[in-house]
């Protein structure tokens, strides 16, 4: 009988990272410790697609090479 479960990399369901200095500061660990996140960003107003389509290009860009993390 199984009495141990592991999750090796679990999902991140409301992740704030901000945005420049944070932004970079934070994915790292965050592509580290979890498989999937949903950054949750107060930084502009989320009825501009565009603003959300530019925020997620930094979000890619600031996770490192060779860690594999999905933002949702």
């Amino acid at each position: 009988m199984t009495t141990r479960i592991t999750i090796r990399k679990p999902d991140d369901w409301h992740l704030h990272v901000r945005d420049g200095a944070m932004l970079k500061a934070v994915m790292p660990f965050t592509a580290r410790h979890f498989g999937r996140a949903i950054p949750d960003a107060h930084l502009f107003r989320r009825s501009h697609t565009k603003d959300a389509i530019a925020y997620r290009q930094r979000v890619m860009a600031a996770l490192p090479k060779g860690l594999d993390l999905k933002p949702l």
